[in-house]
């Protein structure tokens, strides 16, 4: 069998808590792939990352631990596929464009409510408005009442996934998982009656648990707990990653004042009142989703994937038994120069073209790819692009002075900023406006 060859330094373990630079002399030094330790390797060139996301039959997804179906019994597979399919009629690009004018208040209130002249905590406001934009997606005017409940769901899920000394086998009831079952309970029995309120009116509603909630042609309804069982996960996905990705995107403003500057022009096109925002105004707001998507370019939230082989296959020109770990690497993948021209530089121009329309410069995995990529994803980039405008149009952001940056990067579980703090002047409007 051929061995792709190892990374020096290290294993699995103590790579993947901090070391981009590592995963970055990976794919300069060791190649497409390599073999960080028996068993595992690391995808980290562009065409070998998306190989491994679109070969869904030979890398396949796990499904996630984190929020487990209820002790009423696991979803069977056609329920997971009909729950899929139901929530992908409200998450699609065209039901997202349809409800932009609910999106954008959010995006809006979060800039207003930014205090100036003093150095705020980034990632603890974004989280917050972003929370309250997804979960009003989700559940319209019963948005309210399960907020908190979702915010305890997100810290139930920092909570288990922090790091730790031991790996208990999934069965250990230790307190993290005590907490998160606890949370999930809750969630679940505020839910509950909501869904049965709206099967008994007859009047399922048009957001995502509506359409959850109305008969497929295909399937029939959805059973009560099936619904129930795969809302907890995509109610914390709405908001989470995209939290990630707000921190790296302000801190980006912050430091490219021009680019800031042409967001901000760009934006004075929004509506004064932000609720008349439709998929047109979201449309003209070209140079702020490219720059939204060269930010995730260089920093996707969610920076490291694992997949596990079903069965002897090939990757790269390598052999890799049935059961190993691949590491994806979206990081990587998006400094690969053969695939982006000055990887490492900020230009949000090179997903433009002369025209200012979308260009295709190269591989974009920050949402993952094939048949498991991300649901949410033309949502996530309605929500981090009008929170980018309005912040833009409403404030000019700068870094605490002082010789280190103001926050620490981690890579446990995503790529994030903690302790990013920045400081908001009020923008001249006048000078918003083009020309």
């Amino acid at each position: 069998m051929n061995e792709p060859p190892r990374l020096p330094g290290g294993g699995f373990a103590a790579w993947s808590r901090d070391r981009l630079a590592e995963a970055r002399r990976g794919l300069d030094e060791c190649g497409d792939v390599w073999q960080l330790e028996p068993g595992v390797y690391v995808a980290a060139a562009a065409g070998p990352c998306e190989a491994v996301l679109r070969r869904a039959e030979d890398f396949p997804k796990a499904p996630s631990p984190l929020f487990p179906p209820s002790s009423n019994g696991a979803p069977t597979a056609q329920e997971r596929l009909h729950a899929h399919a139901a929530r992908m009629r409200g998450l699609r690009a065209q039901a997202v464009a349809a409800r932009v004018g609910e999106i954008a208040p959010g995006a809006a209130l979060f800039a207003d409510q930014w205090p100036t002249g003093q150095d705020v905590e980034v990632l603890p406001a974004a989280r917050h408005a972003l929370a309250e934009i997804g979960v009003r997606y989700l559940f319209s005017e019963d948005a309210p009442a399960l907020l908190p409940f979702a915010a305890r769901l997100f810290l139930a899920r920092e909570v288990l996934v922090r790091p730790s000394r031991w790996e208990w086998p999934r069965w250990v009831p230790t307190p993290a998982r005590r907490f998160r079952t606890r949370q999930q309970a809750a969630f679940t029995d505020a839910l509950r009656p909501i869904v049965r309120r709206r099967l008994a009116s007859g009047r399922p509603g048009d957001d995502v648990l509506g359409q959850m909630l109305q008969p497929s042609s295909r399937y029939g309804p959805l059973p009560e707990e099936a619904v129930l069982d795969t809302l907890p996960g995509i109610t914390v996905a709405t908001f989470e990653a995209p939290t990630r990705a707000a921190g790296w995107i302000l801190l980006h403003l912050a430091r490219h004042p021009r680019a800031a500057d042409r967001v901000a022009g760009e934006a004075a096109v929004l509506p004064a009142d932000p609720a008349a925002t439709t998929s047109a105004h979201l449309d003209e707001l070209r140079y702020t989703q490219a720059l939204v998507r060269e930010v995730l370019r260089l920093y996707p939230p969610s920076w490291l994937l694992t997949r596990r082989t079903a069965r002897r296959t090939e990757l790269a020109g390598y052999t890799l038994d049935a059961g190993s770990t691949v590491l994806v690497c979206p990081y990587t993948a998006h400094r690969d120069a053969r695939e982006h021209a000055e990887p490492d530089r900020f230009r949000p121009e090179r997903w433009l073209d002369g025209s200012s329309s979308p260009a295709d410069p190269g591989p974009f995995l920050a949402f993952g790819t094939g048949p498991h990529g991300c649901e949410g994803a033309a949502l996530a980039m309605a929500m981090l692009t009008l929170l980018t405008a309005h912040t833009a149009r409403r404030h000019r952001l700068s870094e605490p002075t002082g010789p280190e940056p103001g926050f620490r990067v981690t890579t446990f579980e995503g790529l994030a900023t903690p302790g990013l703090r920045l400081r908001a002047t009020a923008r001249d409007p006048v000078r918003s406006r083009p020309g």
